[in-house]
Order: structure tokens, then C-alpha cells, then sequence
């Protein structure tokens, strides 16, 4: 374990380490510059979607085996390893000027995230069963992602800037904050839940039996359709077209082209803060709204803007500001409905075997979504998936509600 002395930077409490680990996240230094970094190495629109469709396959046979090795060796040592993966992949990135590469970098930079993705909600719940606390879950980690935001938003003014010298700079700037987060996590312990756990006996043929177990309860396996399928699948288009959309909106606009990039750092900023606000206050929305009335609503919320942005152009700005917030409170309150009905042991192969769920099926949208946007616009692949979303809910509805009836936490 680290010493004293490293510790006196350091929130006091576990708690408190996990929002100081959150705010070493650094996507948002990137995020504002990171598609017209691709295109400007040359990429097309396809290229760029079979990026994607590349770290989502690595997500799909990755997620299960880290998600095992999180619960054999320790859920901090797994985010120890994932996230020192995406330091050393973000200054790849930045160095990089090739699809080949990219490529490459884009396995390793997904692998790192199959590592995180699972044992960070397993060791933050966990780690909340040792205060009897778990039920706030969605509350502390609707808190994380505001801490996250927040910080993205100054970073994404910084990363907005250092993008209109040079596409490169952000990706090293991330990386170097990125870094921070493993010092942080030197400092943290196991949960005493996973440790008075078998967990770390956990075989794999065990661990699967647990997926198949999680898939067979009815109040997770409709959720696993409706919001890790198909409503995960289409705001992650959102994300990956939001860049060239804006850019097509403030040009038509009347915009100086050269002034896209500074812009799209304001943006970026504007929609952290507004991502951290929303994220801020999941906790108050989980007790006033209640899973069940959020999830009947959002996907249909959602897919009738991305709908009226291809009608109304000018609708994508303020889609896309609320756009990440409301999927990081989303992300938040199913992973409190999914832990509550899970156990310690497989926690982490579980929400890994869920991520896994994701990557698998945002595969055909990335790849149908990036044909259609070289055919047509971005604009209009995002309406099509809007239109798909829309559907896809209904019919799931039909076959049975995804939340329990009377869950409110």
C-alpha cells in the first residue's frame, strides 16, 4: 500500500478518492477534436465508424475475460491496469497518422476501458455494502460523473484551444492527466465485501453460469434490450457524429470555418456543464421521477429529437448539449437497478458480460450508420437511428416492460 505521505493530497475516505479518480478521466480534452483529428489524418467517414466498430468487437471478447480478471485478482488492480493501458494508447493516438495504426492503437485503447469498465461500478458498489450504503450507488455515482463533467468542461475550453494549434496536443495533455489517476488509485483499497467474498475463487465456467443466471431474471433481461442494446447503441452515434453535425449547423450558420474548433471546446464545455448538473442531481431524480417512469420516457425523448434535427438542423444544438448528461444519469440509474439484483461474487463479470452486450450490438449501427453518412450526411444517419430507437422501444414494450412494476431504486 502507498504511505502516509501520499495520501495527504487526498480526499479523506474511499468516496472521495473515487471523485478525485473520476476527475483524472481527461476525455474532454480530446473529445472536442478527436473526429476532426481523424479526418484530418486522412479518414473517411467508413474509416472512422470501422475505428469504432474495431474497439467495440475488442469490447465484446475482451469484456468478459477482464471483467474475470477484476474479480480473480481485485477490482482496483484492474482499474490499475486499464487505465495505465489508456495513458501510453492516448499518446499513440496523438502520434499516429495512419488507419493501420489507429487501428492497432484503437484494440489497446479499448482493452483498457474492458479492464475499467466492470470493476469500477463492482468496486464502487461494493465498497458501499461495507457502510450498508449500497442503495445510494446511483447518488455517489451520478456525484463521480459530475466531478468528471465539471472538470471536463475547463478541459475541453483547454483542449478546444490547443486542437486550433495543433489536433495532436489534446491526446497528450490527456494522456498526462490521465496518468495522475493512477496514483490515485495506488492509494485506494479493496472493498471488505469482495474481500469476505469467494470471488477471487471464482472459476470461469462459474462465471459465465452467473451471466446466464442474470440474463434469466425477468426484470434485467427486457432493461438488457431496451437500454444496453438499443438505446446505448444509438446515443453512441450521437457522440461520434456530434463533432462533423456541429460543424455543418455553425457553418450554415453564417460561422467562419476556422473558428470550429475554438467553438467546439465552448461547446464542449457548455455540455460537461450541463452533463455535470443533470449527472449532479441523479440521486434527486431516482427519488422524484423513479426508474421505471425515466426509462418509459427517454428512449422516446430521445429518438423523436434525432428524428427533428434531420427536419430542423438548428435542434441538434440543443440535443446534443443535453445529450450527455442525460446518458450518463441513465448509464447510472440502470447500474443501480442492475446491482441491486446481482451478488458480490460475478459482480464484476456481470457489468463487464452487460458492456459486452453493448459493443456487440453498436457494431452493425457503427458500421450501417458510416456507410449512410458517405452515401448521404451524419444528419441523416442520426434520424435513421432516431427512427430505429423509437421502434425498437415500442416493440420491446410490447414483449414486456424493462423495469419491475413498482421499482423506484
Amino acid at each position: 500500500m502507498a504511505g502516509a505521505a501520499t495520501r495527504d493530497w487526498l480526499p479523506d475516505g474511499d468516496v472521495g478518492r473515487y471523485y478525485l479518480y473520476k476527475a483524472t478521466k481527461a476525455v474532454e480534452f480530446y473529445r472536442p477534436i478527436m473526429y476532426l483529428f481523424f479526418l484530418q489524418q486522412g479518414l473517411d467517414f467508413t474509416q472512422i465508424a470501422t475505428l469504432e466498430a474495431i474497439y467495440n468487437l475488442t469490447t465484446v471478447f475482451g469484456e468478459v475475460p477482464t471483467g474475470y480478471v477484476g474479480d480473480r485478482v481485485g477490482r482496483r488492480n484492474s482499474l490499475l491496469v486499464g487505465t495505465v493501458l489508456i495513458a501510453l494508447t492516448l499518446v499513440g493516438i496523438g502520434l499516429a497518422s495512419s488507419f493501420l495504426a489507429l487501428a492497432g492503437l484503437y484494440v489497446c485503447w479499448s482493452m483498457g476501458y474492458n479492464f475499467r469498465s466492470g470493476s469500477e461500478d463492482a468496486w464502487l458498489y461494493d465498497t458501499l455494502t461495507d457502510d450498508l450504503s449500497e442503495d445510494q450507488f446511483a447518488h455517489v455515482r451520478g456525484r463521480g460523473e459530475s466531478v468528471s463533467l465539471a472538470v471536463g468542461a475547463g478541459a475541453a475550453v483547454v483542449g478546444g484551444a490547443l486542437g486550433s494549434v495543433d489536433l495532436s496536443y489534446p491526446w497528450f495533455v490527456a494522456a498526462a492527466v490521465t496518468a495522475v489517476g493512477v496514483l490515485v488509485l495506488l492509494t485506494v483499497e479493496e472493498s471488505d465485501t469482495y474481500e469476505a467474498s469467494t470471488a477471487d475463487a471464482l472459476g470461469f465456467r462459474e462465471s459465465l453460469g452467473v451471466i446466464r443466471g442474470m440474463l434469466a431474471k425477468r426484470d434485467i433481461r427486457a432493461l438488457v434490450v431496451y437500454y444496453y442494446v438499443l438505446y446505448a447503441a444509438v446515443t453512441y452515434l450521437v457522440f461520434v457524429y456530434l463533432q462533423p453535425v456541429f460543424e455543418t449547423v455553425v457553418v450554415d450558420l453564417g460561422l467562419d470555418p476556422a473558428q470550429v474548433e475554438p467553438l467546439l471546446g465552448a461547446f464542449y464545455a457548455a455540455y460537461s456543464l450541463v452533463g455535470a448538473g443533470l449527472s449532479y442531481y441523479t440521486g434527486a431524480i431516482e427519488d422524484r421521477i423513479g426508474l421505471r417512469a425515466w426509462f418509459l420516457v427517454l428512449p422516446f425523448a430521445v429518438g423523436g429529437a434525432l428524428v427533428g434535427m434531420y427536419f430542423l438542423p438548428i435542434l441538434a444544438l440543443p440535443t446534443f448539449l443535453f445529450a450527455r448528461g442525460l446518458a450518463d444519469v441513465t448509464r447510472s440509474l440502470a447500474g443501480q437497478y442492475v446491482n441491486d439484483r446481482i451478488d458480490t461474487v460475478g459482480r464484476a463479470t456481470t457489468l463487464s458480460a452487460l458492456a459486452m452486450v453493448s459493443g456487440l450490438t453498436v457494431v452493425p449501427f457503427q458500421l450501417g450508420s458510416g456507410v449512410l453518412s458517405d452515401a448521404t450526411t451524419p444528419l441523416a444517419a442520426l434520424a435513421v437511428s432516431g427512427a430505429v430507437l423509437v421502434v425498437g422501444s415500442a416493440l420491446v414494450l410490447l414483449w414486456e416492460v424493462p423495469i419491475a412494476d413498482g421499482t423506484t431504486s
